[in-house]
């Protein structure tokens, strides 16, 4: 029995383990979010945060004023094998994390996987993944609302979203009786040319049968 024994083997040696849990601590601070099992979860997550923790405090000593910390890089190298995912920890990570004071991770349980029925979670970078913290919050705010607050807001939301699908259909009718009112008159107008093109051969058959009146009294 494993008694007060802190960690977890993962069916590895020593070197597997620690070659595992590198590789995992790099796609984490690459991708802000990776999936594996829940038990690699919970032990990376250990792994990483003592590195964004050295990381974070070298960061911190430095905009103290302090010089560039070597020999933290050094050590966190050792682990961090990406030159790029190394720069931009002691960069962009370590001033993200730098008013926390731990708690960077977190582990998120997705449940049984299909086929082995392995335990599997989602391990992600508080600080990059702040859309789950938003809709716990609002999920939070719900569920403390009693019944009739929670029709209330149905019926509001319900509202408004009529009141803008109304104004969406009246503005897309509108053009179309403009159109109309323009189209009329043009549609009068027709009418009116027609009539002078049809009474300007009449008023010029006359002339045509004096001027033949004129030449059959010469002849």
């Amino acid at each position: 029995m494993r008694h007060n024994v802190e960690g977890r083997k993962l069916k590895r040696t020593a070197s597997h383990r620690r070659a595992l849990l590198r590789a995992l601590t790099v796609s984490l601070l690459r991708h802000k979010r990776i999936r594996t099992t829940e038990a690699k979860a919970k032990e990376a997550r250990r792994f990483a945060e003592a590195i964004i923790t050295r990381a974070k405090n070298a960061y911190l000593a430095e905009q103290a004023g302090g010089t560039t910390n070597i020999h933290a890089r050094r050590v966190v190298a050792r682990d961090i094998n990406d030159a790029a995912v190394l720069k931009e920890l002691f960069s962009e990570i370590a001033q993200k994390v730098a008013g926390r004071p731990g708690g960077y991770t977190r582990v998120v349980k997705l449940g049984q996987r299909i086929g082995d029925g392995a335990r599997v979670a989602i391990l992600e970078l508080v600080d990059y993944n702040t859309e789950r913290d938003e809709n716990a919050v609002r999920s939070r705010a719900k569920r403390m609302m009693s019944r009739a607050e929670r029709v209330a807001r149905s019926r509001a939301k319900q509202a408004e979203l009529e009141a803008k699908q109304a104004t969406a259909v009246a503005a897309e009718e509108a053009p179309a009786e403009e159109a109309i009112i323009e189209a009329t008159p043009a549609a009068e107008a027709a009418p009116t040319a027609d009539a002078a093109t049809e009474q300007q051969p009449t008023a010029e058959a006359p002339a045509a049968e004096t001027a033949a009146d004129g030449d059959q009294a010469k002849g």
